[in-house]
C-alpha cells in the first residue's frame, strides 16, 4: 500500500478545474499564502498543470518556487494561473485505475492533502478520491473548493466567482442600454444579450440589477428554468418597443422549449457529456427580426464575462480568498471530504461567514433558481431576488494599472521532477 513519508511534512496538491473565474486565482492566493503561514505542518504547495490531468501525467507545479510578491498578485489575475481543464474522470467501478494513478502519484511526492478548486463535478472527483484513499490505507485528506461562475451549487449561499460574473452582467445591460436608447427612434429597436447558464439562470437573473425602473434595460430576462413560450415573449418585446421605445434582453444560454429542448443545441456533446450550446442570442435575433420586423442587434458576453476581473466585485474576492484559506484550515484540522461554503447571516445588513458541508451532498448536484426569485410572468427577477444578488456585486478591487492597463501576473509554474517510471495517458 502507498504510504506517506514518515521523516517528512506532508505536501499539498492544488488543482483549478473547469471554466475558470475572475477569482479562481484569489483562492489559489488563499491556498498558497495559509499554506506559507504553516510551514511546521505543511511542505510545499504543488499545483496540477492543467488541473487534474497534472496529477494523472505526474506534472506538478512547484508554487515555492514563486516570490511571495507573484503569489499575492494572485488576487488581482484573472483565469487559471496554473491551467485548468474539463476533464471528467469516470466512477470508480468504470475505470479504477485513474484514482489508483492519483493516489501513486500523491504518495511518490509526499501529498498527503487534495484541494480541488472546481464546480459539482470536481466536488465529485474529490469525494470519491476520498474514498478511495480510506480502501487503500492512504492518509489522505481531500478538501473540495467551490468555484463555478453559474452559481448552482448547492448549499453554498454563493459560489465564488458568480459576484464578479453578475457584475459585469449589471453593468454590461445598463450600459449597452443607455447606448441602444439613444439610438432607438431610427435605429436599433432591440438588443439581446447572452450570458452563460446551461441550467440555473442565476446570471442571466444578474442583468435585472441593472433595471431599478420599469423603462430600464434589461426589459426582458429569459431563464433555463422558465420554458419558453414564442407567443408571449414576442407580445412582450413588442409591448416595450411600443411603451419605452427600444427593448433590452438579457437571455442565458440554456434557455429551453416547453418540451425541453435546448432553443441552441447544436446536438454535440462537451467533454462532461453536457449538450454542446451554439449561441441562443442570434436564435432570438432572427425569430423577433422574422416575426416583428424590428432591427435588432446582438452580443455574446462568453469569455469576457468571466475573465473581467477589471471590475470584479470585492465581495466575491474576498470569498474566493477566504475559501482558499479555509480548506487549508480544514486539511490542518484533519476534516476530509469536506467543502468550505459561504454562509449568509441573518439580518438587514449583509454579512458572511464560512462553514463546511461533505462533498457526498454537493457533488453532481446543482441548485435552481427558486420560483420566488422570478416575476410571474417569467420575464424579469423578484424583489427578494434582488434582495439575494445585491450584495455579491457589491464593492470595486481593482487591479494595479500601469499605462492604462491592469496589472497581471504570469507565474514561472516550475516544474517538479518526475519521480515515476510509468506514464499515464489522458
Amino acid at each position: 500500500m502507498p504510504k506517506l513519508a514518515k521523516t517528512a511534512k506532508p505536501n499539498i496538491f492544488y488543482a483549478q478545474s473547469g471554466g475558470v473565474t475572475a477569482v479562481i486565482n484569489a483562492t489559489a492566493c488563499g491556498v498558497i499564502e495559509t499554506a506559507r503561514k504553516h510551514k511546521a505542518k505543511i511542505g510545499t504547495v504543488y499545483a496540477g498543470r492543467n488541473g487534474i490531468i497534472g496529477a494523472l501525467t505526474e506534472d506538478l507545479i512547484d508554487t515555492s518556487k514563486e516570490p511571495a510578491a507573484a503569489i499575492a498578485a494572485l488576487r488581482y489575475t484573472p483565469a487559471g494561473a496554473f491551467g485548468s481543464c474539463r476533464y471528467k474522470l469516470k466512477s470508480l467501478e468504470e475505470n479504477r485505475a485513474q484514482y489508483e494513478r492519483l493516489i501513486e502519484v500523491f504518495a511518490a511526492h509526499n501529498i498527503g492533502y487534495f484541494l480541488y478548486n472546481g464546480g459539482g463535478d470536481s466536488q465529485d472527483t474529490a469525494h470519491k478520491v476520498s474514498q478511495l484513499s480510506h480502501q487503500l490505507g492512504y492518509p489522505l485528506k481531500c478538501i473540495g473548493i467551490p468555484k463555478t461562475v453559474d452559481n448552482d451549487l448547492p448549499i453554498t449561499d454563493t459560489c465564488p466567482g458568480f459576484g464578479s460574473v453578475a457584475k459585469y452582467v449589471a453593468v454590461s445591460i445598463r450600459e449597452a442600454g443607455l447606448d441602444v436608447a439613444s439610438m432607438a427612434a431610427t435605429s436599433t429597436k432591440v438588443f439581446i444579450m447572452e450570458v452563460m447558464g446551461r441550467h440555473a439562470g442565476w446570471i442571466a437573473a444578474a442583468g435585472g440589477l441593472a433595471a431599478e425602473k420599469a423603462d430600464e434595460a434589461p426589459h426582458i430576462i429569459l431563464f433555463p428554468e422558465i420554458p419558453f413560450h414564442e407567443e408571449n415573449f414576442l407580445k412582450r418585446v413588442d409591448e416595450c418597443v411600443k411603451k419605452f421605445g427600444y427593448c433590452a434582453i438579457v437571455v442565458s444560454e440554456g434557455v429551453r422549449n416547453a418540451d425541453g429542448r435546448f432553443l441552441s443545441e447544436t446536438g454535440l456533446k462537451d467533454a462532461f457529456g453536457h449538450s454542446q450550446l451554439g449561441g441562443v442570442a442570434p436564435t432570438i435575433a432572427q425569430l423577433i427580426k422574422s416575426k416583428l420586423n424590428y432591427k435588432y442587434h446582438w452580443a455574446v458576453a462568453d469569455y469576457l464575462q468571466r475573465a473581467a476581473r477589471h471590475i470584479a466585485a470585492k465581495t466575491d474576492v474576498e470569498q474566493a480568498y477566504a475559501v482558499g484559506k479555509a480548506a487549508v484550515e480544514f486539511a490542518l484540522a484533519g476534516k476530509d471530504a469536506v467543502m468550505p461554503v459561504i454562509v449568509r447571516k441573518p439580518g438587514k445588513n449583509y454579512r458572511w461567514s464560512i462553514g463546511e458541508v461533505a462533498l457526498a451532498d454537493v457533488a453532481n448536484k446543482e441548485k435552481h433558481m427558486p420560483r420566488n426569485f422570478i416575476t410571474k410572468d417569467g420575464f424579469h427577477i423578484t424583489t427578494a431576488c434582488r434582495n439575494y444578488l445585491q450584495p455579491l456585486i457589491s464593492g470595486e478591487d481593482y487591479p494595479p494599472y500601469k499605462n492604462g492597463l491592469p496589472q497581471y501576473v504570469v507565474l514561472k509554474n516550475v516544474a517538479v521532477r518526475k519521480k515515476l517510471k510509468t506514464k499515464f495517458k489522458v
